[in-house]
């Protein structure tokens, strides 16, 4: 079997995360895909082994049948562990290691002490282009790998050194689509249909996000904006329909709508193909006039999620959402009105939320009348405004190798325990207001309507019991938690199209 120039893997694993195993929500890793196609392209050999349906056991059998020349790896906030597996894994092999997304950017000293080669800061594509270039002929010297731009690595010395920041890919139509065949998409598409009832397939229009929100990490795009052309986009759409027929997409932007002009002209152009698939999206209130809401209706738009995160406006500013609560409430009106369902992401626990900031957020729900709204506490990842704020109060109690961003406390804040009882109060609080409006509204209420009402009131007042129980009592501080089993399932409830005025 001959000897690949690359192997792409990730340490995302459905076998191992019991949690992801209750929301069965997978997409394929479009980052990793991206790369394939344009090393391909190239002329590189390049391999992906996808790891999301695969134990790690079979993954580490792959990289040592392979025995790649150079392996990169994708980390995020959640796999580090996993990530670190594999590049042992990878390095026993005889491979030179590559780790680059969002999360090894900001522990590049770590990872490289831990027998990583180097971390590939920023885009990929072309850092990885010329590494594997320089490791035709064995491992490159510091003095080669001073030359590559957007690279972070360790001297002869030992000491870490980092390169002038990569450039990013100016004309995203130049880049070849994400290479959907190098995996089994139809694996992504089945498991879909099989747990929620409709099959979907993910793709970005665009890359990069301007805007300022403290807590959001830019270490792959950038606070940059580049977006493809309305027809190349447009001609990737008709191509998954041809090829997958999915019922839905999901148009993985930051910000799908951002650009006027473009969302218009893209709307106009999937009409004149006769090409209406239904789909979801992100987006943000200012970035939705009333006549981007009726092209988005026109196209299809199933669900539109906005990053409501707080109904505090102190907080709102605090983030540097740039964005106003009322904004919020009028643009969710707007969107319903043209039969576009509206979710909305909520964060608990920035600095200096007070509970009289989470009772205007519970407000702000009931106002807004979301059809389906998830929550999280909030934690401060690495090379953000929102870490450099609370950095002298950050603290874990596990080893940096098995912890991630979200296992960090920041001391002085709320628990655990409270956050999670702040969450079952928020939840159901608003549930309930909803669930009476719309009873009061009914023609025919029925007695199941009032037991529903009852469970979400009860369910209400013990997380307000719990929120006293557990108001601070120390300086250990919140973590940033990933879900729980149970929250878990809630998340797949609502996000199957739960409504949460129901």
């Amino acid at each position: 079997m001959k000897r690949p120039d690359l192997l792409l893997t990730h340490g995302y694993c459905l076998e191992e995360d019991p949690v992801e195993r209750q929301v069965m929500m997978p997409y394929p890793p479009l980052g990793l895909l991206y790369l394939s196609s344009h090393l391909k392209h190239r002329g590189h050999d390049v391999s992906v082994v996808d790891s999301t349906f695969e134990s790690m056991a079979t993954v580490r059998a792959r990289i040592e049948e392979l025995r790649p020349r150079v392996v990169g790896i994708y980390g995020n906030l959640l796999t580090r562990a996993r990530v670190l597996q594999l590049a042992e894994w990878s390095k026993a092999a005889g491979a030179f290691v590559v780790l680059g997304g969002p999360e090894p950017a900001g522990h590049c000293e770590e990872y490289l002490a831990r027998g990583v080669d180097v971390v590939a800061v920023g885009e990929g594509e072309q850092t990885l282009d010329e590494l594997l270039g320089a490791t035709r002929a064995g491992r490159p010297s510091a003095e080669i790998l001073a030359g590559i731009d957007g690279i972070a690595y360790r001297d002869d010395s030992g000491a870490v050194c980092r390169t002038t920041p990569r450039q990013q890919l100016e004309d995203l139509d130049a880049q070849p689509w994400p290479d959907r065949r190098a995996i089994d998409t139809q694996r992504y598409l089945d498991t879909w249909q099989t747990h929620h009832g409709f099959s979907s397939v993910s793709l970005i229009t665009a890359r990069g996000c301007p805007f300022t929100c403290t807590w959001c990490s830019h270490s792959v795009f950038g606070r940059t904006h580049r977006r493809r052309s309305v027809s190349d986009v447009a001609d990737e759409v008709e191509w998954i329909v041809e090829t997958y027929d999915p019922d839905r997409l999901w148009y993985a932007d930051d910000v799908f709508t951002i650009h006027r002009r473009w969302t218009l002209d893209f709307a106009a152009e999937l009409s004149r193909r006769n090409l209406r698939v239904p789909f979801e999206c992100i987006s943000r209130a200012d970035c939705l006039s009333d006549e981007v809401v009726d092209a988005l209706a026109e196209m299809g738009c199933h669900r539109l999620w906005i990053g409501a995160e707080s109904g505090s406006q102190k907080i709102l500013d605090a983030m540097k959402r740039k964005t106003r609560r009322d904004d919020v409430q009028d643009r969710t009106r707007a969107l319903q009105a043209r039969g576009i369902e509206v979710g909305m992401f909520i964060m608990l626990g920035y600095e200096g939320e007070t509970e009289a900031d989470l009772e205007e957020t519970a407000e702000h729900l009931k106002r807004s009348a979301p059809d389906t709204f998830l929550t999280t506490v909030s934690y401060p990842i690495k090379g953000t405004d929102y870490y450099d704020l609370v950095a002298d109060r950050v603290g874990s109690e596990r080893p940096w190798d098995e912890r991630t961003d979200r296992d960090l406390r920041i001391s002085g804040r709320q628990s655990d325990r409270y956050y999670h009882a702040a969450t079952r109060w928020l939840v159901n609080d608003v549930r309930f207001e909803l669930a009476r409006r719309r009873r009061r509204e009914s023609a025919t209420p029925g007695t199941f309507d009032r037991l529903r009402e009852a469970r979400y009131w009860l369910a209400a007042r013990a997380g307000r019991w719990g929120m006293n129980r557990h108001r601070r009592r120390d300086g250990r501080g919140a973590s940033g938690r990933p879900w729980s089993t149970d929250e878990a399932r809630e998340r797949r409830s609502l996000e199957a199209g739960s409504s949460a005025r129901d």
